[in-house]
């Protein structure tokens, strides 16, 4: 393969796995959000505050992955 595709196929590589990271991120904090109002009987409170860590998790994730490919 020329450098050039090399390149191409590595950038959208890296560009696919933002996506992922963001994802993972909310729906992990999403379960630890609901295992913990399942344990303590609480129900909408940790899955909010979970959620909400979750999302800046991924956008934290995001600015990052955005910032490293400005470095490329």
């Amino acid at each position: 393969m020329k450098k050039k595709a090399k390149s191409t196929i590595r950038e959208l590589a890296y560009y696919s796995s933002i996506g992922l990271s963001v994802a993972f991120a909310i729906f992990i904090g999403l379960f630890i959000g609901v295992w913990l109002d399942g344990y303590f009987h609480t129900t909408p409170i940790f899955t909010l505050i979970f959620l909400g860590f979750g999302v800046a998790a991924g956008i934290s994730n995001m600015i990052r992955a955005i910032n490293r490919s400005r470095d490329l």
